[in-house]
């Protein structure tokens, strides 16, 4: 357990003087920066997906390939933040920070220059491990400079440039990729198209580390005793992640939903998770110390976190893939269709606030969640001849959108009120981690179920082939090809869309177990 001795008066911190007050916006808007840059490339490539593939010589119908693109980059977000988040207790807040921006600079290269699967995902799990420790170092540093009254609303700060990431990165991955040619080359090595991403990111973290350099504050030369970091739990905590994602990834899913080594290591995770819990049940040093927690109120907010990342990234890979696939869509069109739910989801977030404070975290969370699931439930019925759907496809796109953004701040609101205000920052943490193991294990099983379902459909579908056939036959055959293969997508979106339905009906009831009112009730 840890220990909390309130200070003498005379230790206690005073007020910050004007100058100060600026300095610590400035490094707050440098920190914001660095975890908002992370965050655009956790969400940059799902609607860019498609044109990765084909760079990298991965086939549209065989994109289970190309998944661990997406969860190599979730995987090293989740895993990095626990540990790396720790060691800025003992090792100082600038100097981590400087050390993840340099490693997000060498994720973004190797991603950039990358020819082949294997590369991509080595670079975008570098860039995840570096990313996702930037935002509990912030959530830290808010921690040192302001008091527990002006805390929350610098925790606030931080948490929108997260949650921006989340709107902006699809549409900013699809509109760089289409404004910067593809041809566009410097000597041997590309530059344009969807490379153009990650080689911007390298000006934009220059200038991170210089703004981080002038306002964050050094580290003291003479600390007191050094803060222990949970090891043991982080990295059991990335095991029994890295074994849960590598038994759901299936590069050959026409046989089963699992590979074969699918159930053996999706069971090692399960043991590694128990582990884990064990660990935390009995270790002096834990990732979330529970004194004073509402445990109740605080795993409902992980559960419904959980839950609704989950339904946003399976929103953000498959709408995307449906308007490329189904309506022949290019990148920047099928982004605008997922704009959609991506700006009912910002407004939904700001309004989820206002009402929050007036009704409770409770009642906005079950009303938010409840029409998510319908959304969803309409999104699984969308007819095959989707461009004759008229407005209907917009709508739901809509009503999806508004029902998880109604979510995104009663989940915060009611996990700061849970803990005590000395871990606000910690808490605030792990309904982002808890969001991010909804978005890795939620797109690693769906993806799953989906490709396999695909490789189902289409078992008994052989591509027709133009040798000794008359030229009509073949374009009659070919056309009637394609008919079947887009039957057997659409076939398989829905399904998944249905799912992800259940998902959210499932986060209704979890939600219950939220806080009814506005107040928290402190114990002790």
């Amino acid at each position: 357990m840890t220990e909390h001795v309130a200070r003498p008066a005379a230790d206690r911190p005073r007020p910050p003087s004007r100058s100060g007050r600026r300095s610590r916006r400035t490094a707050l808007g440098a920190g914001g920066t660095a975890v908002l840059l992370a965050a655009l490339d956790a969400y940059v490539v799902v609607t860019v997906l498609v044109d990765i593939a084909r760079d990298v010589d991965v086939p549209v119908n065989h994109l289970e390939r190309a998944t661990p693109i997406i969860t190599g980059f979730l995987l090293g977000y989740i895993a990095a933040m626990p540990l790396l988040g720790g060691l800025s207790d003992r090792y100082g807040r600038r100097p981590l920070i400087h050390l993840c921006l340099a490693g997000f600079a060498a994720g973004s290269v190797v991603t950039a220059l990358a020819g082949t699967v294997p590369w991509l995902v080595a670079g975008r799990g570098l860039q995840g491990v570096a990313g996702g420790a930037l935002l509990p170092i912030t959530m830290a540093m808010a921690g040192d400079l302001w008091d527990e009254h002006d805390r929350p609303t610098a925790l606030g700060a931080i948490g929108a440039a997260q949650e921006l990431g989340s709107v902006l990165g699809p549409l900013y991955g699809a509109a760089l990729t289409a404004l910067v040619p593809a041809t566009l080359r410097l000597g041997g090595v590309q530059l344009g198209g969807w490379r153009s991403i990650f080689w911007l990111n390298l000006p934009l973290i220059v200038l991170a580390a210089v703004a981080v350099q002038r306002s964050v504050p050094p580290p003291a030369r003479a600390p007191g005793r050094a803060a222990r970091v949970d090891l043991v739990g982080g990295l059991l905590l990335a095991l029994a992640l890295g074994l849960l994602v590598a038994g759901l990834y299936n590069p050959d899913p026409s046989r089963s939903v699992l590979p074969a080594w699918g159930p053996a290591t999706i069971a090692a995770g399960v043991v590694a998770a128990l582990a884990f819990l064990w660990w935390e049940r009995r270790s002096p040093t834990r990732l979330i110390d529970m004194a004073g927690v509402l445990r109740g109120p605080f795993f409902a907010s992980l559960g419904v976190s959980f839950l609704t990342g989950a339904a946003l990234l399976v929103t953000l890979v498959d709408v995307q893939l449906s308007a490329q696939t189904l309506l022949g869509l290019g990148t920047l069109d099928g982004a605008l269709v997922l704009s959609r739910f991506l700006v009912a989801l910002s407004v939904a977030a700001l309004l989820g606030g206002v009402m929050a404070r007036r009704y409770g975290e409770r009642a906005v969370a079950v009303a938010g969640l409840a029409l998510a699931t319908v959304g969803y439930a309409r999104i699984g019925q969308w007819p095959l001849g989707l461009a004759g759907a008229g407005h209907r496809m917009d709508v739901d796109l809509v009503v999806a959108g508004l029902g998880l953004g109604l979510v995104i701040a009663p989940v915060s609101s009611a996990v700061l009120r849970a803990v005590p205000a000395v871990q606000h920052g910690v808490a605030s943490a792990a309904v982002v981690v808890a969001r991010m193991m909804g978005m890795l294990l939620g797109v690693a099983g769906l993806s799953a179920w989906g490709f396999h379902r695909f490789q189902a459909l289409t078992a008994d579908l052989d591509t027709p082939l133009p040798f000794g056939v008359d030229p009509a036959v073949h374009a009659r055959r070919l056309a009637e090809y394609g008919d079947r293969v887009r039957a057997a997508l659409h076939t398989e979106y829905s399904e998944i869309f249905l799912i992800t339905a259940a998902l959210c009906a499932v986060g209704t009831v979890v939600a219950l177990l939220l806080p009814r009112g506005s107040r928290r009730t402190d114990t002790g």
